[in-house]
């Protein structure tokens, strides 16, 4: 069911992590390595990869290199997104991946690339098929955002929506389907890029979609799915049985489980983007997902190396 586990999402990006609270990332730090032992201790073969970087910063992954995380982790992850909020333009694709090669020696996985419809639908049709031209036999992941568009009525998870203006709005219309579940341009297109695209869709507790998302994912031919279990949510009434009934409904994939959002109470500031007061509370978590999901017996993910990949 799970092949994969990711600590956090984009910690370099303040929608996620804030850097005040923890200026040099000493505590992510700290937090991915006692993460990682707790799932070690759990399932000691199931692959440990790198919350994913946005933006793309060697000297972040050289930052977190000298605090010792790399050893904790059997892959690190980037995300992309040129055509909407990166200053660099879409070909430059491998030439980020290489940035990152240069300063480790593990694998480096795509695990969100994705265009928006937010100007037309055209360009996230072309975006897929020049991701996909770019990306495939590159990289051993890839994982573009998302299968469907963000409801309207939900926030999206930044922590800077005035500064970003209507850039914001883009977060809205990321995905192959839009909210009512209707596909666009790009999503006749995407089979044609199955199985070496996966899809990442983050599910909100008790979230509507999960069930029509499934049919989607196995219509269009996709093995590769990365997905999020809140630490936050784990507070909520009957948690584990959500996280159950959305663990069961996608044990027909490959599933990449991202660990991640503080609990309020549980924050050195009453934020989901805030370092833990305890971090070792949320190694806890990590390694009680591991246990309930996992078990002993994860097969590990190949570790292809780079240059493998690109051969």
């Amino acid at each position: 069911m799970i092949e994969a586990v990711k600590f956090w999402n984009e910690p370099n990006n303040k929608s996620h992590w804030d850097p005040e609270v923890d200026p040099g990332w000493v505590k992510y730090a700290e937090l991915v390595k006692l993460a990682s032992a707790a799932v070690k201790a759990e399932s000691s073969q199931l692959t440990k990869v790198l919350g994913g970087i946005s933006p793309i910063d060697p000297g972040f992954i050289q930052n977190l290199a000298g605090q010792g995380v790399l050893e904790a982790v059997d892959a690190v992850a980037v995300h992309g997104f040129p055509l909407d909020w990166n200053h660099w333009q879409i070909h430059i694709w491998p030439e980020r991946i290489a940035e990152i090669e240069a300063v480790t020696h593990l694998p480096v996985w795509v695990t969100e690339v994705g265009v928006s419809t937010f100007g037309a639908e055209e360009v996230q049709e072309f975006g897929l098929k020049r991701t996909a031209e770019l990306l495939r036999g590159r990289v051993p992941r890839i994982h573009w955002y998302s299968l469907y568009d963000l409801p309207k009525a939900w926030p999206a998870t930044t922590r800077h929506r005035e500064a970003e203006g209507s850039s914001y709005y883009r977060h809205y219309y990321m995905g192959l389907l839009r909210e009512d579940g209707t596909p666009k341009l790009a999503c006749r297109h995407f089979a044609d890029c199955t199985p070496d695209l996966g899809i990442c869709q983050w599910f909100h507790y008790e979230d509507h979609r999960l069930e029509d998302a499934v049919r989607w994912l196995k219509k269009l031919g996709v093995k590769k799915l990365r997905t999020g279990l809140s630490w936050a949510d784990s507070f909520r009434p009957d948690a584990d049985a959500w996280f159950d009934r959305q663990m069961l409904a996608l044990e027909d994939f490959d599933v990449t489980v991202t660990f991640c959002f503080t609990p309020e109470h549980r924050g050195l500031q009453p934020h989901h983007t805030s370092a833990p007061q305890v971090p070792e509370e949320f190694a806890e978590f990590c390694g009680r997902m591991v246990r309930r999901y996992v078990g002993g017996s994860a097969t590990p993910v190949e570790q292809e190396s780079p240059l493998a990949a690109v051969a």
